[in-house]
């Protein structure tokens, strides 16, 4: 099968390429390939009642299929150059601004119209993180809501799937080069393309180190995060979440000098568990429906980690934590900080008897056992850094779920068309190691389009 242009990934890297290429040039022919299941054929079993916890669906419905790991995310698409990737670096930051603003206008004219798009100009919370040590950083945010966004996706879909082929279930084993462009090899057969983007995710990040081996496409080391989310009543934070809705604060530690920050805040949200490859690992999710939010807000904890020669494999490292927390919990640990504070380890009775009610079903532990002192220790602080600015974080039940990581591909060399050493070979996205979030990896997307259907 021949096409003007493989897409491999069906993720927002994927989607907006794929949408930007048929607006520019409506007569090209489009293969997109995802290892995943259509937009409503993704349904993960875990009910809270008959299932409670993973049980290691392959593939991963939270993970994979149209829309990407961030089908069933909060929907905030961060527009700023200060977080979400280092796009700006490749493209400049005007442009990225702009690709960003217009990836919103796609979104809002599919369905997220009636949205609220927040900004941290003129907050006076940033002061207020100023004077004690924490410093929150500047974006303005569209919150779709995991309900909106699923919305948006679904309408973006229907106007595609009668102009782009879309391959579900059907994961690309290997990417090669040929004379005339490339081939996508799949068990249901080979692929040729003039074009090849690949957009393959974070949860693609191993299989994009083997075709940057294969293809000898340099890459260098880049970081892992790791850390807890942090659950709590909402009425603690939310003079931050009703003005802000996602405040991104980080902090230096006193002791060792790691920046801590918060990340996917999710105002009267729900705890949720992803996998990653077979690890069981930890979010959190928020709806725009009123009828669907909780009486807790969640947000992740995270300390990132780089390393530096001989050690390169920093994802490896973050996969043996979350190993940890799967041997001795079954999955994710959940712990009062309280009980964390105590060295004691949490118990259901514990649990049960604090003065908030869980939304995920995980298993009471010891976190000690499991997260290394140092970044533990930073999470500890921030904590009562973040108690200084929102008077309850550091309550004794105030919940920590363990572990959540956060896993960066290998950075990949690509030049300012994010085109990689080999002509017409484009690689975008969270796969990429340059982009972190939902507008960043969407409005890589868009750029690769543009400079295409320019050629």
């Amino acid at each position: 099968m021949k096409y003007d242009v493989l897409i491999i990934g069906a993720g927002p890297g994927g989607i907006f390429s794929a949408y930007e290429l048929i607006k520019r040039n409506s007569r090209l022919k489009i293969g997109v390939f995802e290892a995943g299941n259509p937009l409503d054929k993704r349904k993960c079993p875990i009910d809270g009642k008959k299932i409670k916890t993973c049980i290691g669906c392959k593939p991963c419905s939270i993970m994979n299929g149209f829309g990407g790991a961030g089908a069933f995310s909060d929907g905030k698409y961060n527009i700023t150059n200060q977080f979400g990737g280092t796009l700006y670096e490749y493209v400049g930051k005007n442009r990225a601004i702009e690709l960003m603003k217009y990836v919103d206008e796609i979104n809002c004219a599919h369905g997220g119209a009636g949205t609220h798009l927040y900004s941290t100009a003129n907050t006076k919370i940033k002061k207020l993180c100023l004077q004690n040590g924490l410093h929150l950083l500047d974006a303005s945010v569209r919150h779709l809501g995991t309900d909106i966004n699923y919305v948006v996706l679904e309408n973006i879909y229907s106007e595609l799937k009668d102009k782009v082929y879309f391959y579900f279930n059907t994961p690309v084993g290997q990417v090669l080069k040929t004379a005339d462009g490339y081939v996508a090899k799949t068990e249901k057969g080979e692929y040729e393309g003039d074009y090849c983007i690949i957009s393959a995710g974070r949860s693609g990040s191993k299989w994009m180190e083997s075709v940057c081996r294969d293809l000898q496409i340099p890459t260098k080391s880049n970081r892992v995060d790791i850390g807890v989310r942090v659950e709590l009543p909402a009425e603690v934070f939310s003079h931050l979440t009703d003005e802000l809705y996602e405040s991104k604060i980080v902090y230096r530690t006193e002791k060792y000098g790691d920046l801590v920050r918060t990340f996917c805040m999710n105002p009267k949200g729900a705890v949720v568990n992803e996998n990653t490859n077979g690890i069981v690992t930890v979010n959190g999710h928020s709806y725009e429906d009123p009828a669907r939010q909780t009486d807790n807000t969640n947000f992740a904890l995270l300390v990132a980690k780089h390393f530096s020669a001989p050690f390169k494999d920093s994802n490896g490292y973050g996969e043996s934590i979350a190993k940890l927390s799967n041997m001795l919990g079954g999955g994710v640990i959940v712990q009062r900080f309280g009980d964390l504070i105590a060295g004691k380890r949490s118990t259901e009775s514990r649990i049960e008897e604090a003065f908030i009610t869980p939304t995920l079903a995980a298993t009471p532990g010891d976190l000690s056992l499991v997260m290394p002192k140092r970044i533990l220790d930073g999470i500890i602080e921030m904590i009562y850094k973040l108690d200084k600015i929102a008077p309850g974080t550091a309550n004794v039940d105030t919940l920590l779920y363990g572990v959540e990581v956060k896993f960066y591909n290998m950075e990949v060399e690509i030049d300012e068309n994010l085109q990689t050493l080999h002509k017409n070979l484009f690689i975008i996205g969270d796969c990429s190691g340059i982009t972190h979030s939902l507008s960043h990896a969407s409005a890589s997307g868009v750029h690769v389009a543009r400079y295409i259907a320019q050629e």
